[in-house]
């Protein structure tokens, strides 16, 4: 950069009378000084400048989507007491959800879902409760937040122990192919504690799904998903969906275009956020119950739709 500021400067000096003056004259002796004086001076404006210019980092924030998806819909967890309850149900009871889980989802209770200092903990305890010995909370925005296509969001920290199962998840809003699994289910996130910082994604359909064997899924190990926080991400569209762990794709399932047995998200679908306690899946290797109270801590959850062109 010396090299072309000291060519460019003695062009300027010759297309002048001005380094001939210089030659010629006894200031000739002093010019060395001077040259060199305006070439450090112009030498730090563009250092300037050039510090100046805006980096990616400051002109594009971390893990914000791309421009094409605007959001239409979020809880940034910005208040105390219970979720808020125009975003916010509760699917409640013991029944086992098709998984026989150990706990008894309740409902409104601070104790498994109470948002402060501005994050949501989902609360998995051990206590005795309508016959069972756990409760926990399933949070849904069922008739509250439903999407057909989107770009989906959570950033959260999950429970440790063995025993653990959080997930996050959609379902249908209306069952329009029939029960589970006709008419689908996406899985976001789920981890269960005694497979450690293993994050689960996967798609369950008529064709494919757990009870046949069939399901299509993908995993990925995040070292720090218990201590740290994560994004958690589903981008879904009419050809695909697509799931992320912060900025790395992990899990493609694809719309192979032979109807709703393969295919069932063409319809509005809900989110759910919960921590089960055991089960089929969770509760393989025992429940440890020394390990409670835990909990999935959410800092934010943030719903966008693609911006029309």
């Amino acid at each position: 950069m010396v090299w072309a500021i000291q060519e460019n400067l003695k062009c300027i000096l010759n297309g002048s009378h001005l380094f001939y003056y210089f030659q010629q004259h006894t200031i000739m002796k002093n010019f060395k000084n001077i040259y060199f004086s305006i070439l450090i001076t112009l030498f730090s404006g563009f250092s300037l400048i050039a510090n100046c210019q805006p980096s990616a980092k400051d002109t594009i924030p971390e893990n914000e989507p791309s421009q094409k998806w605007q959001m239409v819909w979020s809880d940034e967890f910005n208040y105390s007491g219970l979720p808020d309850s125009t975003k916010w149900s509760y699917d409640v009871g013991g029944s086992g959800w098709g998984n026989n889980e150990a706990q008894y989802y309740t409902k409104a209770r601070l104790e498994n879902s109470e948002v402060k200092n501005g994050l949501l903990n989902i609360r998995a305890i051990k206590e005795d409760y309508h016959n069972l010995r756990y409760t926990s909370a399933r949070l849904v925005t069922k008739s509250k937040g439903d999407w057909l296509y989107g770009r989906f969001e959570v950033r959260a920290k999950l429970p440790d122990g063995r025993g653990m199962w959080p997930a996050i998840w959609m379902l249908p809003t209306d069952c329009i192919y029939g029960g589970w699994p006709k008419s689908g289910e996406i899985d976001i996130m789920e981890n269960v504690g005694y497979d450690p910082y293993v994050v689960v994604a996967s798609a369950h359909t008529s064709s494919y799904n757990h009870v046949q064997g069939t399901q299509k899924n993908n995993k990925i190990t995040v070292d720090d998903c218990y201590t740290n926080f994560h994004i958690y991400a589903l981008e879904w569209e009419a050809n695909e969906y697509r799931v992320y762990v912060d900025d790395k794709l992990y899990f493609t399932f694809k719309n192979e275009k032979s109807g709703y047995k393969t295919w069932p998200f063409d319809k509005q679908f809900h989110l759910l956020l919960n921590v089960a306690v055991g089960g089929n899946w969770g509760g393989q290797q025992g429940i440890d119950e020394t390990i409670f109270p835990r909990s999935m801590v959410i800092d934010y959850v943030r719903v966008y739709k693609k911006e029309q062109p």
